[in-house]
């Protein structure tokens, strides 16, 4: 299926490892101009030669990087189409250890940063109508044990996208929340957990997830792609998981 993303300019913010590595990956086999994000070199330059595309550290943390990277990335490839917010972590505290400055970190990181960088492009992508994806988790719409801080972020990035999708669409922009499942990938969360106790975790997988697998970086990215391009031009403001039928919200 051709999903007509050639030659389209897309911004992966996370883009160079994991889940943004994947969108990206994908983004670019569909002929998109692909530019990629992330607060530091690690990764991001040998993720960027291989793909094709272009570099930028940003630290999206910082309310003035968002602006920037967005002005680089206009200034390098002339528009931006499409952006891709795959900015967050789950580490934190212990569910009942929050402390104030831990709950403004976790949503500094994981709410505050995608809704700044949506800011920042949307007047670009307005002025072509353009498609945002913003990958939040599938642990802000059921307890599964996560901290409580990621967890309430993830909810919070969610409604935003819900909320802003109405003033978005009057500028011709569409806007979708992506809620991964358990995705594994080298340098991941995952990773390290099932490699410290493979027993445990192949467990609960087998026990919680109705495909009895982890997902990959690589199925999310096709389904970002598409939720990205013309074919999915009738959804926004919506959030759709992607999880393996771990979740049973309907």
């Amino acid at each position: 299926m051709d999903l007509g993303l050639s030659g389209k300019v897309a911004l992966v913010a996370g883009g160079s490892r994991g889940i943004g590595r994947g969108i990206a990956a994908a983004l670019a086999r569909e002929g998109a101009r692909v530019a990629i994000a992330a607060r530091g070199r690690e990764h991001l330059d040998a993720a960027a030669r291989e793909l094709g595309a272009s570099a930028h550290v940003a630290d999206l943390v910082d309310p003035a990087a968002a602006p920037r990277l967005v002005a680089e990335v206009v200034a390098r490839h002339g528009r931006l189409d499409l952006l891709a917010c795959c900015v967050g972590s789950g580490v934190s505290v212990p569910p009942g250890a929050e402390t104030e400055a831990e709950w403004r970190r976790v949503f500094d990181l994981n709410l505050f940063a995608t809704t700044g960088c949506v800011a920042a492009a949307r007047p670009a992508l307005a002025a072509g109508g353009g498609a945002i994806v913003c990958v939040s988790s599938i642990c802000g719409r059921e307890a599964l044990g996560a901290p409580v801080t990621y967890s309430a972020a993830k909810a919070a990035l969610e409604m935003f996208v819900v909320g802003i999708s109405r003033p978005l669409a009057r500028e011709g922009v569409r806007i979708v929340a992506l809620a991964p499942g358990n995705v594994i990938f080298e340098g991941g969360r995952w990773a390290e957990r099932r490699a410290a106790d493979p027993a445990s975790v192949d467990a609960m997988i087998a026990r919680d997830v109705a495909l009895a697998r982890f997902g990959t970086p690589e199925e999310i990215g096709d389904l970002a792609a598409f939720l990205l391009s013309p074919r999915a031009g009738f959804l926004t403001g919506t959030v759709v998981v992607a999880d393996g039928g771990q979740t049973r919200h309907p």
